[in-house]
């Protein structure tokens, strides 16, 4: 079976499915690799090393000859649509705000996987793309904070004056969270967290950080995940975060619901309480936002008394690491496409509970129920088509 590495197209997206590396371990299964010429030229992988690694280039993939399509970013309606019926799809897929291609993917009988599904559980941590990915995330907030903020990370003692260290809060302790608190705590940082989970505490702590407890019930969902909040037990968190978040000098926000639009966790007014100088950083805004105001891929200077506040919000995040966002990124795909690989051929068996539970579409049909619930909602509100009098 021939497998296609895709060139990726969509704006500011520089990772690529799969690495040289990657490459041997899926030509070690039985499977031929065509590589899209300049796959992974933004990622800093030549196409030497992919004909190297044992992979044909090729100038575009044949949607005739590919039997599998390995991409990152979810895929163009048109591309969806122009795949052969019985063709296999790994990547991202953003199902909850990529209903098109969804329905494109069913409508050409394509049996797409989305990474974004993969189950949380212990046997498929080595296909999670959304916690590789986060890693990355949380790792490159903290640098954007920290290039600036227009003061040092870490305690200085001079001879000429002791600098204090800068005040870290991140809000939000999942694999971004946790990351982005090592990391500011690697630079020297004083650092302190926020998450509703039951776990986090811990967490937290384990990464050198101080749990700020707000005293209110756990909200834990499935997955590892975070449950959205009632308005009222929302805004009661917003008030009682409001002092921690006016003492930060740089406040990260990393809280998502999968499918949803993320929570929002600071206001304006808060962000407004802080001092001159301080950076925010939302890793969020690409979905909404946990920040009122930021904007994604933009810097935003919130007026506040004696200068501004700095507001980033995040874009593309694991796009700005893309060399070890791909190293990592890669080797997901590669084990979810060896896990549904038979003597060369990848079959995929529903009766696994990890390739079940990452399937979007196949024989036509979404299996991915609230994608489907999504799908269905989105025709029943289309408006009516206009109704003509008169004959022909």
């Amino acid at each position: 079976m021939r497998v296609g590495i895709a060139r990726e197209r969509r704006p500011g997206e520089r990772r690529v499915a799969a690495t040289p590396d990657t490459v041997k371990q899926l030509t070690g299964l039985g499977l031929d690799i065509d590589v899209e010429t300049g796959a992974g030229e933004a990622s800093g992988y030549a196409d030497a090393a992919y004909r190297d690694a044992g992979a044909q280039l090729v100038a575009a993939l044949d949607p005739a000859v590919i039997d599998v399509l390995a991409h990152v970013r979810p895929l163009e309606p048109v591309t969806a649509a122009g795949l052969r019926r019985g063709t296999i799809t790994v990547g991202l897929a953003s199902p909850a705000s990529e209903l098109a291609t969804v329905r494109a993917l069913a409508g050409a009988g394509v049996t797409a996987f989305a990474l974004e599904l993969v189950p949380r559980i212990s046997r498929a941590q080595s296909m999670d793309a959304l916690t590789s990915q986060a890693l990355i995330a949380g790792y490159r907030c903290v640098l954007e904070a920290a290039m600036r903020l227009p003061r040092l990370f870490p305690l200085s003692m001079t001879a000429a004056g002791t600098i204090p260290p800068a005040r870290v809060l991140v809000l939000g302790a999942g694999v971004a969270g946790l990351q982005a608190i090592a990391t500011a705590k690697r630079l020297g940082a004083r650092v302190s967290a926020n998450d509703v989970r039951a776990a986090s505490a811990d967490e937290v702590r384990s990464m050198g950080g101080t749990f700020i407890s707000l005293d209110l019930d756990a909200a834990d969902a499935s997955g590892g995940y975070a449950r959205e909040l009632a308005a009222d037990r929302a805004e009661l968190q917003r008030r009682m975060l409001a002092p921690h978040v006016a003492e930060s000098d740089v406040l990260i926000t990393t809280a998502a619901l999968p499918g949803r639009p993320a929570p929002r966790l600071v206001t304006a007014d808060m962000v407004a309480g802080m001092r001159p100088g301080s950076v925010v950083v939302d890793l969020a805004a690409e979905t909404g936002g946990n920040v009122e105001g930021s904007v994604p891929g933009a810097d935003t200077q919130v007026a506040v008394d004696g200068g501004h506040v700095t507001l980033v919000g995040m874009k593309h995040a694991p796009s700005t690491m893309p060399f070890d966002a791909s190293r990592l990124y890669a080797k997901n795909v590669a084990n979810l496409i060896e896990l549904m690989t038979v003597d060369g051929l990848v079959q995929p068996d529903f009766d696994d509970e990890v390739v079940a539970g990452a399937c979007l579409t196949a024989d036509g049909v979404v299996r991915h129920a609230p994608t489907a619930e999504a799908l269905e909602a989105s025709v029943a509100t289309q408006p009516a088509p206009p109704v003509t009098e008169g004959g022909a």
